[in-house]
């Protein structure tokens, strides 16, 4: 079972409607993206998309944030969930990326608690560049 990260702690995952490949999508079911999957892909048919899932195969791998960006950039305005090896340390990373939540595996969240997360929850602001213009 996994764990849903948000600004306001652990919570629940009320997404019932599954995921399936980019290949294999249709309406109503959120898309599992792989770290390595180009989101032009997903082109013309983001309006549809109700979830995306991006897939962090490892902390020390960030192409899912430059994945989330592009998104955002592309005007996807859907739910956004990380998952996979995504650590409280990048959580505020991951927010301003666009993720709208993270998804961790039980055995992650036992190791770093609801608190570390939560630390980071008031991600916008303890940026850079907040504290510049501060």
């Amino acid at each position: 079972m996994s764990i849903i990260v948000t600004d306001q702690g652990f919570v629940d995952d009320d997404w019932t409607g599954g995921f399936a490949a980019l290949n294999d999508a249709h309406p109503g079911v959120g898309i599992d993206l792989a770290a390595s999957s180009d989101p032009m892909e997903l082109a013309g048919r983001l309006g549809d998309i109700p979830v995306i899932r991006v897939d962090f195969p490892s902390f020390a791998d960030g192409r899912g944030f430059t994945i989330a960006r592009q998104l955002r950039l592309m005007g996807y305005t859907g739910r956004l969930r990380a998952r996979g090896h995504v650590i409280a340390d990048q959580y505020a990373m991951a927010r301003r990326a666009g993720f709208d939540e993270i998804e961790i595996a039980e055995d992650l969240a036992a190791r770093q608690t609801e608190d570390q997360w939560l630390f980071r929850a008031d991600w916008r602001a303890h940026d850079y560049q907040t504290r510049l213009r501060g």
